[in-house]
């Protein structure tokens, strides 16, 4: 098992249920709901991608270190763009960041364009395996 990668998956499952509570709990009255959705779909794709580091670290002997780290870096990138930029946009009422908008917009996609990287490299690796 892959401890580095395991120790990030442990690290992003742990901040989703965090930032889940929170926005329960802490942004639930504070936030349009439009912004609360946001919020909840940053989280989730958190999730999504923090089951998918724990399941690498798991396969981490069927792959190639590049394969692994690839992914990892990819996936790592995707929570860090896709979610962070998502949970920022959500947040901007708040923290009062409205001139960030501009800027945050083109990177949601950006952190999903690394997500589907991600899977594409998993996608080669199992295809080339088999």
């Amino acid at each position: 098992m892959n401890k580095r990668t395991l120790a990030f998956a442990s690290l992003v499952l742990l901040l989703a249920v965090v930032m889940g509570a929170f926005g329960a709990h802490g942004l639930k009255s504070r936030i349009a709901p439009e912004a609360l959705a946001n919020w909840k779909t940053a989280v989730e794709y958190q999730f999504y991608h923090g089951i998918a580091l724990l399941w690498l670290a798991g396969i981490d002997a069927r792959l190639t270190t590049r394969v692994v780290t690839l992914c990892r870096t990819l996936f790592l990138g995707g929570i860090i763009l896709f979610c962070g930029s998502l949970a920022l946009l959500a947040t901007r009422e708040v923290l009062g960041t409205y001139g960030l908008t501009p800027v945050l917009g083109p990177i949601t996609p950006l952190g999903g364009l690394f997500f589907i990287g991600g899977w594409g490299v998993l996608l080669v690796a199992a295809l080339r395996k088999g």
